[in-house]
């Protein structure tokens, strides 16, 4: 299943602590997409799904300021 978290409007690190939490709620194989508008989350985020061995789906700038990033449950 894909789930969806909205971040937008929450700074650093807020967005990462987000998603960590909600991702050890779902199941291997499920995937998490994360939309944020803090600009550290575009390091931070993919930095935290690389150590963890969770592989990204998608990476993508939606608006000016603002991006989606789908990281699967491994």
């Amino acid at each position: 299943m894909r789930y969806t978290l909205e971040t937008g409007g929450l700074v650093c690190p807020f967005p990462l602590i987000d998603a960590k939490q909600k991702m050890a709620e779902l199941e291997i194989g499920d995937e998490l997409c994360i939309r944020f508008d803090c600009t550290q989350a575009t390091e931070s985020i993919p930095n935290w799904a690389a150590d963890e061995g969770y592989p990204i789906t998608h990476f993508a700038q939606i608006g000016n300021a603002s991006w989606e990033i789908i990281v699967q449950k491994a």
